[in-house]
C-alpha cells in the first residue's frame, strides 16, 4: 500500500510539474498609453440588435465610464435602435465619438439611418466624423455609385469628415470610392485573410504603406485592426488568448510609434455575433463582463492558468482514489490507472476552461451539453478498458481460475457422498438430429460414475426431430431420459423447468449443455470436486467451438468468441462476477432452488439465474479449460441474432435486477456492483452510444460544412479518437496476452466484435420500448440456408452516409482550413468503422474467399506459377462435417 500511494503521489507531482512546464508566458512590448479609438456596440447577450436586444441607459454609461479609462474615442456602427443614446453619454466622459450609419439593401432603414447619424452630428459637438456604411461593397449591399451619393448628401448636412468602412483591398481597387470621403477608413483584419499572428502587425502596416503610398495627401485611418480571442483557425491564422494580446500590443507599439491612426475592433466582446463563425462574438479587449481579457504590460499569462491546474489535479486525485481498493496492485498496474485518472482530469479542466471562456446560444449550449453528457460514459468504458489492461498486462495473475493442474478437495457433498450425483439437462428445439445425436453420446462417455441426462425436446411436433433422439436415449440406458413436451411456454426455459421435474431427487448439481456440445469424458470429474467447499453454488467452463475452420468467416467469428471466454470471464472470476452462459455449466441444486430456478420473464434465462445465484450470496468460479466443444452460428444472420438475443435479453436484466444494486439491497458485494455495472455499460452502453453518437454527428455535418460551425476538438472530438485508440489498444493488448489464437485471426475477431454494434444497439432500443421479444434459437448444425437478403443495409446505409459526411467536411473545407473540422471527419471515419465491419462480413460470406479451399488452391497455383514446388496444406477438420452432410441430405 505504501508503495501504491507512493505511485499516486509521483503521477500527481507528474502532472503537477507537466502544468508548470507548459504553463505559457509570451514576452510583448508594453503599452501603458491611451487607445485612441475602438469599436463599440451597446448590446449584450447573444440576441441580435435587430430583434429584442436594446440597449439601457444605465449599461452604456457603466460600458463608457470603463471605456474612457482605456481610450479616447469611440467608433458606432449604426444610429438607430438605441445606439443613438451613447453619443451624449459619451460627452459626460470626455469621449469622442465616431458615428456610423448601417447601409443594406434595404432603402427605408438607410434613409433612417442616415437621417439619425445627420441629427447625431449636429446635436452632439463630440462627433468627430460619421462612416456612412461598413463593408457595404464587400458584402455586395450597394453599388459603388450609390454608396457615393450617400456619401455625398451625409457630407452637405454636417460639418464633420465623412467617410465610409471598407476592407483595404477594396480602396485600392476603386479609387473613385476614395476620391468621393474626407479619409479613408481601411479595414485591416489579418486574421481573416489567413496571416500567423506573428505576420499579423507586418501585413497592417504594409496595406496602410501601400494605401498612402497609392493616395498621397489622403488621410489613412485603420478604421478596423484586431485578432479573436477564442474560435476556429482559419488557415495559418490561429486565434487565441495570448495570441490576442500579443497581436493588439504589438501592433498599438508600432503603430504609435510610425504615426499610424487607428481603430482597435473590438471594445467588448459581443455573443450575438454567433453568425459570424466561430470568432464572431470574440474580438473584443473586453470580455462579455466587461473585464480585460489580457494585460498590457509585463509577460502574457494566462491569470487562470493555476485555477485550472489545480481542478486537473484535484479530478485526478479523486479518479486515482479507487486505486486504493484494489487487492495486492502492482506498482506498474499502479502507474497506469493513476495517469489515466490524471489524464481524465486534464480533460475535466479543458472542459471547464471552454466552458468558462465561450459564450453559448441555447442550440450550441444544448449541443454542448448533449456531446459532454454523452461522453461521460464513454470516458468510463475508456478508463474501465484501461482498467482491464493493467490488471492483464501489469497486475498479479488470476488467482481463482480453476486450471488443470489446480489442486481440488475431494467432491464430497451432504454426508460425505465420495461422487455427487449431477443430473445432465440438454434442452432442444428442432435440432439437427445427428448432431444431437453426437452430444449424447459423448454425455455418455464421461468418466464420471454417478451422472444422469435428460433430454428434452420442446416444441418440435416433427417425429423426425424427436424419435431418432427417442430411440438413441433408450439404447444409451437407464442414464438416459427422454421428454417431448409440445407446447412449452417459456421457450429454453420453460424445457429446462420441466427437466427439473424429472430430474432424480438425490442429483445434487444441475448440469446444463446446449444440444450442440460435445463434452470432455474429464468434465464432471474435474469440476465437481469444486462444489466440496458449500459456499460453490455454480462452476462455469467456457464455450469452445469444432467448426472454426468451415469458413474464413467462421475462422474469425471463433476468434471473437474466444475473447470474452479468455480475457472478460477470467478478470470478472477474480470478483466472483462471472457472466452464466448456459452451456458447459454446473449449478448446485438446492443454490437454484433458493435463486427460485428457471425463470421466462427474460430469454437470457441464464445469465439472469446465475445473476440471481449470486445475489443470494453463492460463490461461482470459472475455468477457461476447454471441457467441450459447440457449433458456431451457421450464417452471419444467424451470428447476429445470436447476438440481439443476448443483448436484449441483458438488458431485460438489468431492467430486472437494477434494483438489488442499490446498497443493502441484496449480497452482492462492491466488487460485484461495480463488475456488472461496468459490463453492461461496456458492452450495452458503449454499442449503443457508439451508434448515437455517430448518428447524431450525422446531422451535425451540414450545420458544421456550410454554418461555419467547428465541433470543439480538445473537448469532444478528440476524447472520441482517445477512446477509440483505447479500445483498440485494449483488443489488441489483451488478445496478445491471453487469447491464443494468430494474429491474423485476431483481426478477423476485431472486425467480428465491431460488426455488431448496429445488433446490439437495435437490441438495446427495442428493450426500451419493449417487455419481452420471443426466444430466437441460433441455428446450428447446417440446418438453415443463408437468406437472399443481404445482411448489412442499415450497416452499409449509415456508413456511406458517415463516409460521405467526412468527404464533404473535407471538400467544403478546402478553403477555410479549419483544423477542428478535418478532426471531425476523422471521427466520422472512424464511427464508420463497426458498420462498413458489418458489411466487409456480409460480403465475405457470399464470396468465394470465404471458402479455405479458394486460398490453398490459390497457394498452390502460386506455388506453381513461380516454380515451387507444392507444399502439402493442412487439410480442413472433418469432424463436423458428417453432421453437416447428414443435413444436407435430409433437407434436400
Amino acid at each position: 500500500m505504501r508503495a501504491v500511494v507512493a505511485v499516486l503521489l509521483f503521477v500527481t507531482a507528474a502532472h503537477a510539474g507537466l502544468w508548470g512546464l507548459f504553463q505559457e508566458k509570451q514576452p510583448a512590448p508594453d503599452f501603458r498609453g491611451i487607445l485612441p479609438s475602438v469599436s463599440y456596440a451597446p448590446f449584450e447577450g447573444s440576441a441580435h440588435p435587430d430583434v429584442d436586444n436594446i440597449p439601457q441607459i444605465e449599461k452604456i454609461r457603466a460600458d463608457l465610464k470603463k471605456l474612457s479609462t482605456i481610450t479616447r474615442a469611440i467608433r458606432l456602427y449604426s444610429s438607430t435602435g438605441g445606439v443613438e443614446l451613447v453619443p451624449p453619454i459619451a460627452a459626460e466622459f470626455g469621449l469622442k465619438v465616431t458615428v456610423g450609419a448601417w447601409i443594406d439593401k434595404n432603402s427605408d432603414r438607410n434613409k433612417r439611418e442616415i437621417e439619425a447619424a445627420i441629427n447625431l452630428a449636429k446635436r452632439n459637438s463630440n462627433v468627430n466624423g460619421i462612416v456612412v456604411g461598413n463593408e457595404t461593397i464587400f458584402r455586395g449591399e450597394q453599388k459603388i455609385d450609390d454608396l457615393v451619393e450617400m456619401i455625398k448628401q451625409v457630407k452637405k448636412s454636417v460639418n464633420v469628415p465623412v467617410t465610409t468602412g471598407e476592407i483595404w483591398n477594396i480602396w485600392r481597387d476603386n479609387p473613385e470610392l476614395a476620391s468621393s470621403v474626407d479619409f479613408i477608413a481601411a479595414h485591416v483584419l489579418p486574421y481573416w485573410e489567413n496571416f500567423t499572428d506573428k505576420q499579423a502587425v507586418d501585413q497592417a502596416v504594409a496595406m496602410f504603406q501601400l494605401l498612402r503610398d497609392q493616395f498621397p495627401g489622403k488621410r489613412i485611418v485603420i478604421a478596423e485592426f484586431g485578432w479573436p480571442s477564442a474560435g476556429y483557425n482559419l488557415r495559418n491564422a490561429e486565434p487565441g488568448p495570448f495570441e490576442q494580446a500579443s497581436v493588439l500590443r504589438n501592433f498599438v507599439t508600432r503603430a504609435e510609434a510610425i504615426g499610424i491612426d487607428y481603430n482597435i475592433v473590438e471594445a467588448i466582446d459581443q455573443p450575438w455575433k454567433f453568425f459570424e463563425g466561430g470568432v464572431g462574438p470574440y474580438w473584443g479587449i473586453l470580455d462579455a463582463n466587461r473585464e480585460p481579457k489580457f494585460a498590457w504590460t509585463g509577460p502574457i499569462v494566462n491569470e487562470n492558468y493555476w485555477k485550472l491546474a489545480a481542478i486537473a489535479l484535484l479530478m485526478g486525485i479523486l479518479m486515482s482514489l479507487p486505486i486504493l481498493r484494489l487487492e495486492q496492485p502492482t506498482i506498474m498496474q499502479a502507474l497506469l490507472l493513476s495517469a489515466a485518472a490524471n489524464g481524465v482530469g486534464a480533460w475535466v479542466s479543458t472542459v471547464f476552461a471552454y466552458w468558462a471562456g465561450h459564450y453559448f446560444v441555447f442550440g450550441s449550449a444544448f449541443a454542448l451539453t448533449l456531446g459532454l453528457i454523452l461522453l461521460v460514459p464513454l470516458i468510463l468504458i475508456a478508463m474501465a478498458r484501461i482498467d482491464e489492461i493493467a490488471a492483464i498486462a501489469f497486475g498479479r495473475g488470476p488467482r481463482r481460475l480453476i486450471t488443470k493442474s489446480a489442486p481440488l478437495a475431494p467432491a464430497t457433498i451432504g454426508e460425505n457422498v465420495a461422487f455427487p450425483k449431477v443430473s445432465i439437462h440438454i434442452p432442444a428445439y428442432f435440432e439437427p438430429v445427428e448432431m444431437l445425436k453426437q452430444t449424447l453420446d459423448a454425455v455418455s462417455r464421461l468418466d464420471y460414475p454417478n451422472f444422469e441426462c435428460v433430454c428434452i425436446i420442446n416444441n418440435t411436433p416433427d417425429p423426425e426431430f424427436w424419435r431418432p433422439i427417442q430411440d438413441h436415449c433408450r439404447a444409451l440406458g437407464e442414464r438416459f431420459k427422454f421428454i417431448n413436451a409440445e407446447k412449452v411456454q417459456g421457450f429454453k426455459a420453460g424445457a429446462l423447468r420441466i427437466a427439473m421435474e424429472r430430474t432424480a431427487a438425490d442429483a445434487e448439481i444441475i448440469g446444463i449443455i446446449d444440444a450442440d456440445y460435445v463434452v470432455h469424458p474429464d468434465w464432471l470429474k474435474d469440476l465437481v470436486p469444486v462444489f466440496a467447499d458449500p459456499r460453490v453454488g455454480l462452476v462455469q467452463a467456457p464455450q469452445e467451438h469444432r467448426d472454426g475452420d468451415r469458413s474464413l468467416m467462421h475462422y474469425i467469428m471463433n476468434g471473437e468468441y474466444a475473447g470474452f471466454f479468455d480475457i472478460g470471464m477470467v478478470q470478472r472470476n477474480e470478483f466472483n462476477s462471472i457472466i452464466v452462459h448456459g452451456t458447459m455449466c454446473l449449478i448446485r441444486r438446492s443454490a437454484m432452488d433458493m435463486a427460485g430456478g428457471w425463470s421466462s420473464d427474460t430469454i437470457c434465462e441464464d445469465t439472469d439465474l446465475g445473476l440471481t445465484i449470486q445475489q443470494q450470496g453463492w460463490l461461482t468460479h470459472y475455468t477457461n479449460v476447454r471441457y467441450g466443444e459447440g457449433l458456431l452460428p451457421d450464417t452471419y444472420e444467424a451470428f447476429k441474432k445470436q447476438r440481439h438475443r443476448w443483448a436484449y435479453g441483458g438488458f431485460q436484466i438489468v431492467k430486472k435486477h437494477w434494483r438489488r444494486f442499490l446498497p443493502g439491497a441484496s449480497r452482492l458485494t462492491p466488487d460485484q456492483r461495480r463488475e456488472f455495472s461496468l459490463g453492461w455499460l461496456n458492452w450495452l452502453g458503449a454499442e449503443s452510444l457508439g451508434v448515437v453518437v455517430a448518428i447524431l454527428n450525422l446531422i451535425w455535418v451540414p450545420i458544421v460544412a456550410f454554418a461555419d460551425i467547428a465541433i470543439p476538438d480538445k473537448i469532444l472530438t478528440l476524447p472520441i479518437i482517445a477512446s477509440f485508440a483505447v479500445s483498440l489498444i485494449h483488443f489488441v493488448a489483451l488478445y496478445r496476452l491471453r487469447v491464443k489464437i494468430k494474429a491474423g485471426q485476431m483481426l478477423g475477431a476485431m472486425i467480428a466484435a465491431m460488426s455488431v454494434q448496429w445488433t446490439v444497439s437495435r437490441a438495446v432500443a427495442q428493450g426500451l420500448i419493449t417487455e419481452h421479444l420471443a426466444f430466437a434459437r441460433t441455428s446450428k448444425g447446417g440446418l438453415s440456408r443463408m437468406s437472399i437478403e443481404f445482411q448489412a443495409f442499415w450497416e452499409a446505409v449509415i456508413g456511406v452516409l458517415l463516409l460521405i459526411g467526412a468527404a464533404v467536411l473535407v471538400v467544403t473545407n478546402g478553403y477555410k482550413e479549419v483544423r477542428e473540422i478535418y478532426i471531425f471527419a476523422g471521427v466520422l471515419v472512424l464511427q464508420s468503422l463497426p458498420f462498413l465491419a458489418a458489411v466487409a462480413i456480409a460480403v465475405l460470406e457470399n464470396s468465394r474467399i470465404n471458402s479455405f479451399a479458394f486460398w490453398r488452391n490459390s497457394a498452390v497455383r502460386t506455388a506453381e506459377l513461380i516454380g515451387l514446388r507444392p507444399v502439402t496444406l493442412p487439410t480442413v477438420n472433418t469432424q463436423s462435417q458428417p453432421v453437416a452432410s447428414e443435413i444436407r441430405r435430409e433437407v434436400n
